[in-house]
């Protein structure tokens, strides 16, 4: 029988606990033991886009070269900023490809200034920000001389690659297999299977997995955006490696092999940074403020409280 998640954060005001996040955690020690655990870390989840490094490792095992700039790119969900768009079109340049070639679905920038900024155009799929994976995802294919057109079909040999690296980074076979929102293939894994493969690659001896974690520190505004969570952790905290998913999915490790995971209940990630900030202040790292404030008119009147 599966646990029931916990609580891990908690809504205050004025003293009392308006609302609160349950969810699953995992943090691991430097050896890869269990240093603390909430929930059910057995559960199957959809990691969403946490897996994005783990997906360019197969690209990068298949042949994909890229600088690091581009290949940080390829592991993000990033703000859809003109660099980051453009960014995109470099990669599929490099293989001969234009923007149409991409069949991620069609988005507005993920980034809130990017949005704004974009204002009443047509979503596409270029400014959707899982563009940069999906290019090197036909860039591989282009090198391996794999169809361009069927790349997000799940029997794709580009897949099928995926599919090997995270079942051999996470030690289990995948719980259940459908599409994420970008369109491409995604897998089920349990919690403590996406912090094992976490810890994987951030210590891990392949040169593979050292080139995709060095690019995503060297460039973490390549795999976010500017002013988003995983960025600025990554820019303050040396050696810190951070992505975010959708529906509350959220991992990072320092260099020594340290591993945070989280899957928060509700899908709403507003206690994501709270969580971590106060995950890492128990290992003694002080990561930037992302204090979330609760107002009465324009008074401050609590906050969001972690509850680890």
């Amino acid at each position: 029988m599966s646990k029931a998640p916990e609580v891990l954060a908690e809504l205050v005001r004025n003293d009392i606990v308006e609302s609160f996040h349950t969810g699953h955690l995992v943090m691991l020690n430097s050896d890869g033991s269990i240093y603390k655990a909430k929930g059910d870390i057995d559960l199957p989840i959809f990691p969403r886009s946490s897996v994005k490094s783990l997906q360019a490792s197969a690209m990068v095992r298949n042949g994909l070269s890229l600088p690091p700039k581009l290949l940080a790119l390829t592991c993000a969900s990033h703000s859809g900023s003109k660099m980051h768009q453009d960014a995109v079109l470099e990669i599929l340049a490099s293989a001969g490809l234009g923007e149409d070639a991409l069949l991620n679905a069609t988005d507005r920038p993920l980034g809130e200034a990017e949005r704004l900024a974009w204002g009443s155009k047509a979503p596409t799929r270029l400014a959707m920000n899982c563009s940069g994976k999906h290019a090197g995802m036909l860039a591989t294919c282009v090198i391996n001389g794999w169809d361009t057109k069927t790349y997000l079909q799940q029997d794709h040999p580009l897949q099928q690659a995926i599919l090997k690296e995270i079942e051999t980074m996470t030690g289990e076979s995948v719980a259940n297999k459908t599409f994420d929102g970008c369109g491409a293939p995604l897998f089920a894994i349990t919690v403590l299977g996406l912090a094992k493969a976490i810890h994987g690659i951030t210590v891990s001896a392949d040169p593979i997995h050292q080139q995709i974690v060095a690019a995503c520190r060297q460039y973490p505004e390549m795999v976010a955006g500017e002013g988003r969570m995983p960025t600025r952790m990554m820019q303050a905290v040396p050696g810190m490696f951070m992505k975010d998913g959708a529906e509350a999915v959220d991992i990072s490790s320092l260099a020594d092999g340290r591993t945070l995971v989280f899957k928060i209940a509700d899908g709403s990630s507003r206690a994501s940074g709270t969580i971590i900030e106060a995950a890492y202040k128990e290992w003694g790292v002080t990561t930037p403020d992302v204090k979330v404030n609760v107002y009465g008119g324009t008074s401050i009147v609590g906050g969001i409280r972690a509850t680890l």
